[in-house]
């Protein structure tokens, strides 16, 4: 009798725990959709698409109301926020050298928003360029990109609004520090190639919040003249076709590359302003294979390309005769090529092999000069300045240490460290673990982890387990405070690498995308299975997350199988497979996950769509489910429309929290006090959640 009355006890305080928490009821008003006359698909929540409808706003305020209060107690519960905050504080100094001056972000003011600061020698000390403070006191500003003119005379900055996609420009007289007239608007996903006395952009259209982006167009801007004035370059009948340009630092040639995305297809063109008739031509078209113009040498083309190559190599191309494709650079070792730099005389390329970045460097006969082959899950960043520049500057950086910069001597090939970066606490404790695992059907998948050197693997560890898998994307390592603290409370972060990715080049992408999307999730649950038979941890401690495709990842993961997680984050994450492309950027990512227009995509799409492979009799895993208001790459509505379908059934006893970050879009939340905040939420709910309800 004692054991079945403590039994009981257990079950009772176990139902009171999972009901303490009421969550506001959503309506369900039916929708029923038809596709190909075989197919009825029932959406319960489509009237949340509405994010102006004044029901939808209420059950939003009632949502963060609870999620607020659980994420206060995990804060509280831990000391998560003093602890990132202390780990938050580093001392480094990353600058980026563009024409003559050297540029770095810094946080100077209460606020916490990140200045632009200029310098024209590395010993001087920063000066402030733009301070978004100046530019709105009622929207919170970011300053997402910026371009030197190439006498180093102008400056152009973009920045947004409250984490909108939609940017503006303004323009900056570098010798006087004064903005200019110049203020462009309804510009996105564009960057800034300058030529004479002016540069070039693409804007779109400015439609609906969350209306699909079409429409793409290339202007000319000239310095002085309204934005009314600018020179239309180049536009398509085809609202699909998305565009992308660069000019080379020689200003000889512009280059224009059109991306069919539905067709998987795309065409490069060029304008040569040496030529006695400089208007648009047609370099190569109707590619399968990528070509990235990089720069002009000799009247040449120098690009990446991953042309009859699973990794990418850099290639010469003559516009008289473009055809005749001159190879400089062949494949590095099964290794992936991730970035490019061109020199006067040699060129830098970055490479990832077995989750280790490499810096080489070549002279143009293909002749490698040096190689230098970095830590596990570091990154590399910088190597800017002018083609002529002798010294250049790079950094590396991993998620436990912050950017260390150096000089590097193209010359010698001599590294001098810049300055040296401070952290508050002993980064060398930390160990990096470098595993494989196989997947369902036996392919093998890279993954690390990371973890405190003294930590006892007893398969009890409170873990986290992350990934992208989406797009060709090698995910470059950042600093993040929130995994010291995670691991010093004794948690284990695991990465994996899963097929979607890039980690192994084109082909390994290609075995995680559209009608092979499942390997993805495949490959994700069978992280989980080895993280738990090799003692790492217990299903009873396992939290996973990933944004945006990873959002989606964890998601479906959990949804498949629901048994191996204790806790799932899906931050900003796509939900409904089957109205995606309705919506913002979809249209775009139609290659990447399919379309319901294709019978054959539609279906893979319905095997896998999160919301709607959710069970009526299943208590899925705790979630935590973070979206912006203005999140404009992947529309809120999808998390509203995830939530309501799960907390609205009755099997559903684990706690369904939603938090929508106001005033922020796709990358969260803006100004690095807010950033803290936000971080220790994250990874304060993860460890209390993991910790606490077993």
């Amino acid at each position: 009798m004692r054991k079945i009355f403590l039994f009981t006890l257990l079950l009772i305080a176990n139902n009171i725990f999972s009901q303490e928490i009421e969550f506001p009821f959503a309506r369900e008003i039916p929708v029923i959709d038809t596709f190909f006359n075989a197919y009825i698909v029932e959406d319960g929540f489509r009237w949340m698409e509405d994010i102006n409808n004044e029901e939808v706003k209420i059950w939003i305020n009632e949502q963060n109301k609870i999620s607020k209060k659980q994420l206060q107690k995990a804060i509280n519960k831990n000391q998560a926020f003093k602890n990132i905050d202390k780990y938050s504080y580093t001392k480094y100094s990353r600058p980026v050298k563009k024409g003559k001056y050297y540029f770095s972000y810094a946080y100077y003011n209460v606020v916490g928003l990140p200045a632009l600061f200029y310098k024209t020698n590395l010993n001087q000390p920063g000066e402030i360029l733009v301070d978004p403070n100046f530019i709105s006191k009622q929207d919170q500003i970011t300053l997402k990109a910026y371009s030197v003119s190439k006498d180093s005379k102008y400056l152009a900055y973009q920045f947004d609004r409250n984490g909108s996609d939609w940017a503006e420009v303004k323009v900056i007289n570098l010798k006087t520090g004064i903005h200019l007239k110049d203020h462009l608007t309804d510009i996105k996903f564009s960057n800034i190639e300058w030529l004479g006395n002016g540069f070039f952009y693409s804007k779109y259209p400015k439609a609906d919040k969350f209306s699909p982006t079409l429409g793409e167009k290339i202007y000319y801007h000239e310095i002085g003249k309204h934005q009314d004035e600018d020179k239309l370059i180049f536009k398509r009948n085809n609202p699909k076709i998305d565009f992308q340009f660069t000019v080379s630092s020689n200003e000889r040639f512009f280059i224009l590359k059109e991306d069919y995305e539905d067709l998987g297809k795309r065409n490069i063109f060029y304008i040569d302003y040496k030529s006695d008739n400089p208007t648009l031509k047609p370099l190569l078209m109707n590619l399968k294979d990528d070509f990235n113009i990089l720069e002009s040498r000799n009247g040449k083309l120098i690009a990446s390309t991953n042309l009859n190559s699973n990794t990418g190599f850099i290639v010469e191309i003559d516009p008289l005769n473009p055809f005749n494709i001159k190879e400089i650079i062949p494949p590095y070792e099964k290794s992936v090529l991730i970035e490019t730099k061109i020199l006067q005389e040699k060129i830098i390329a970055i490479y990832q092999k077995n989750q280790r970045p490499i810096i080489t460097v070549y002279d143009f006969d293909g002749n490698l000069l040096y190689s230098l082959e970095m830590p596990i899950a570091t990154s590399i960043g910088g190597f800017n300045g002018n083609i002529d520049d002798t010294e250049l500057l790079f950094y590396f950086t991993s998620y436990t240490l912050p950017p260390v910069v150096y000089k590097f001597n193209i010359q010698t090939f001599e590294r001098k460290l810049l300055q040296h970066t401070s952290v508050t606490f002993d980064f060398e404790d930390i160990v990096y673990k470098e595993v494989e695992y196989l997947s369902s059907d036996s392919t093998v998948i890279p993954m690390f982890l990371i973890y405190h050197k003294d930590l006892e693997l007893n398969g009890d560890n409170p873990t986290l387990l992350k990934t992208y898998g989406g797009f060709g994307s090698i995910v470059q390592p950042h600093y993040e405070p929130g995994i010291i603290y995670f691991i010093k409370n004794g948690g284990v972060l695991a990465y994996t690498k899963i097929r979607g990715s890039g980690v192994f080049g084109h082909e390994w992408h290609n075995k995680g995308r559209r009608e092979n999307k499942q390997n993805s999730f495949n490959d994700f649950n069978s992280a989980a299975e080895y993280l738990i038979k090799n003692n790492y941890t217990n299903s009873n401690k396992l939290a996973i997350t990933g944004g945006s495709n990873g959002g989606l990842i964890v998601a479906a993961s959990a949804i498949q199988r629901p048994e191996l997680y204790k806790l799932v984050v899906p931050v900003v994450g796509v939900f409904d497979m089957l109205r995606f492309e309705k919506f913002t950027v979809g249209n775009l990512h139609v290659d990447e996950f399919g379309t319901v227009s294709d019978s054959t995509d539609f279906v893979n799409l319905l095997s896998y769509s999160p919301l709607h492979n959710i069970k009526e009799n299943i208590n899925y895993p705790g979630m935590l489910i973070i979206t912006s208001e203005n999140d404009e790459r992947v529309p809120p509505f999808h998390s509203y429309k995830f939530v309501a379908k799960l907390q609205n059934r009755d099997a559903q006893k684990n706690p369904i929290l939603l938090k929508v970050i106001k005033n922020a879009g796709h990358s969260g939340s803006i100004g690095i006090f807010k950033d803290v905040k936000e971080t220790s939420e994250f990874y304060g709910y993860i460890y209390k959640y993991l910790t606490e309800h077993n």
